[in-house]
């Protein structure tokens, strides 16, 4: 059984369109938004990339 990387399949935002559409409809932004908010705070993990959505 794989738990760990269940784990990490959740705490990050891969560049798969449907991850970006989740994460988007979540935080009420665009997937566009998503993906800059990836590349400003230099992560894929969510945390980092929510912080740097709402410090837009």
């Amino acid at each position: 059984m794989a738990t760990k990387g269940a784990k990490v399949e959740r705490s990050s935002v891969s560049e798969q369109p449907h991850e970006l559409k989740y994460e988007a409809k979540k935080t009420g932004t665009s997937t566009k938004k998503v993906e800059e908010a990836k590349k400003e705070s230099g992560s894929n993990k969510r945390p980092a990339v929510e912080k740097a959505i709402k410090g837009k």
